[in-house]
């Protein structure tokens, strides 16, 4: 099979000066595309800021023969996100990649969560996702090409002690996605979501450290890489990727169960059909809104 390849792309990642983030930039770089390295270089927490990992990023992308810049912004913040972009656009031209990757955490079960604590994480993970999407979204539809690639996570999907900031985030931008996939639809821009089970230092001390190697950050990026592709035919996705392991998720609705309807019914009717309503064998996934409430209303239209 004939490599995938990004001779003349131009791609932007946040939070790339460690982890899964830098393993992205550099196979993308190695692959000929021009790289924006993005990372504000702080604590896990989101605490302080060094631009020190993603330069060093860009020395090891520039070493090896590529092409790569570096920028320090925030994600959270709405005028550095967008400086992020432009950094891309003033000194490669334009954009076509975007891998939202920046993250912290600041874990604490919910009684112990501190409000500021839960809108910073939403802040960097769910507003920056926002912000970078919005500022590149506006190069890619002018230029009709534009693969979004952002970062979520099985504490969104599946949920996770003492995580409810982080997993607010994570589903999020799940859904965040999914309305990205139809806004980008007709000018070529796909919009998709990859969950990593990898060891970074976000990670530390959540994996056995016997898996270590065989969790390597690397082994998340073929999935990421193949998104931000020409490839890529698909969008509105949520894949799973880590240790060789790929795979797709999504929310699928079950057959469900139509009931008569009248005036003042209750509860009731909800536990004498819950076998039923609980029942996903033969369910359904849906691409929009719509398809979803053409199910419902079908019946309802034909009675």
């Amino acid at each position: 099979m004939a490599e995938i390849g990004f001779q003349d792309r131009v791609a932007v990642i946040t939070g790339a000066g460690g982890g899964i983030g830098k393993a992205y930039a550099l196979m993308l770089a190695e692959r000929g595309a021009k790289v924006v390295v993005n990372d504000l270089g702080g604590a896990p927490d989101g605490s302080g800021a060094d631009t020190t990992p993603a330069q060093q990023v860009v020395d090891e992308i520039k070493a090896a023969g590529g092409e790569a810049i570096a920028n320090g912004d925030s994600v959270s913040d709405e005028a550095g996100a967008a400086r992020i972009i432009e950094a891309a656009v003033d000194n490669f031209g334009k954009i076509d990649i975007l891998i939202n990757n920046a993250g912290i955490l600041r874990d604490k079960s919910i009684l112990k969560m501190e409000t500021a604590d839960f809108e910073k994480v939403l802040s960097v993970h769910l507003m920056g996702t926002f912000f970078c999407t919005r500022a590149a979204f506006r190069h890619m539809r002018e230029n009709a090409y534009g693969r979004i690639v952002s970062t979520v996570s099985a504490a969104g999907l599946y949920g996770n002690f003492g995580q409810t900031n982080y997993g607010a985030a994570k589903l999020g931008i799940v859904g965040f996605m999914k309305c990205v996939k139809q806004e980008g639809a007709k000018y070529n821009i796909m919009a998709n979501c990859v969950a990593p089970v990898a060891f970074t230092r976000l990670t530390t001390g959540l994996m056995p450290d016997t898996l270590s190697e065989k969790l390597a950050p690397e082994y998340v990026a073929p999935m990421t890489l193949w998104l931000a592709s020409e490839k890529c035919d698909v969008s509105g996705a949520v894949f799973i990727a880590g240790g060789g392991y790929f795979s797709r998720t999504e929310f699928v609705e079950g057959p469900g169960v139509w009931v008569p309807i009248s005036p003042g019914m209750g509860p009731e009717v909800v536990e004498e059909n819950k076998a039923q309503i609980m029942d996903l064998a033969g369910g359904s996934e849906f691409g929009a809104t719509m398809e979803e409430a053409t199910k419902v209303m079908a019946p309802l239209l034909s009675g």
